[in-house]
């Protein structure tokens, strides 16, 4: 027993006697700043790893959400004239229509190094004949950019289902190859031709379905969704002609086969 208290003792006395150095304290301070340093640590962590996964979620949601609304904006945009001044345009030469009567073709007509050409657009200038800003028809894809003598430079910006505007005789460009660019927005100014100087200071604008142009005034003010819908339609006419002109030659054959059988 006395053995026992003995080491007791001597162990209370090296206790008291360590808790009585200068460093004891100050090592017991760090010990447990570092303790809850590495807690806070790891609530932060754990918290981090909560919080994250729902902020991810969320951003995919509202990209989801917000494509399908850019494609629903650019449907209902409807195809209008190349100017920022629309009230003041004028239309220099019409696009030449093959279906048009013969006075409206002859005024169609672009008359280039003795040959006459017809006019794959329409060319739009201002009253007074002044230059002016030429703005995107619609919102799109800038495709390409062209510096052409004879045209006078050119854009073509690209649109949904095959549908393309092109914008020549025009100077001063403001945009580049793979920009998209907004409805309305500035993309150059007009200028002039060396295939149409009799227009003067104009911009020559094309509107073309998978690369065959089309007479803009069919399209000014009707948006992509309604062409969409005349496009099923006008397919949907071609076949039932298709099926119906099979039905007839089908049917001559059959009754030339009994005429020759009798």
């Amino acid at each position: 027993m006395r053995e026992e208290e003995k080491k007791r003792s001597s162990q209370s006395s090296k206790w008291k006697g360590i808790t009585k150095k200068r460093w004891f304290l100050p090592a017991i301070y760090i010990t447990s700043a570092a303790v809850l340093l590495t807690g806070v640590l790891v609530y932060q962590a754990s918290d981090d790893e909560f919080t994250k996964e729902p902020s991810e979620t969320r951003q995919n949601i509202t990209s989801e959400g917000t494509e399908p609304s850019i494609e629903v904006n650019n449907s209902l945009e409807t195809f209008t004239i190349p100017m920022a001044e629309a009230d003041s345009a004028v239309i220099k030469k019409e696009f030449y229509d093959v279906n048009g009567d013969t006075k409206q073709q002859e005024a169609s007509l672009v008359f280039y190094n003795n040959t006459y050409q017809p006019n794959t657009g329409i060319d739009y200038a201002m009253k007074d004949g002044k230059e002016f800003e030429v703005i995107a028809s619609m919102s799109g894809k800038v495709t390409s950019v062209q510096e052409d003598a004879l045209l006078g430079n050119s854009i073509v910006i690209e649109h949904e289902k095959g549908m393309e505007t092109h914008y020549s005789s025009v100077t001063d460009i403001e945009v580049k190859e793979g920009e998209t660019v907004k409805q309305g927005e500035a993309i150059a100014k007009s200028s002039t031709s060396g295939i149409n100087a009799e227009a003067g200071n104009h911009v020559h604008f094309e509107i073309r379905k998978d690369q065959t142009a089309v007479n803009p005034l069919d399209y000014l003010d009707k948006p992509l969704s309604s062409l969409k819908a005349d496009q099923s339609k006008a397919e949907e006419k071609a076949a039932d002609q298709k099926d119906e002109k099979t039905t007839t030659e089908d049917s001559d054959s059959t009754e030339t086969g009994e005429e020759t059988g009798n």
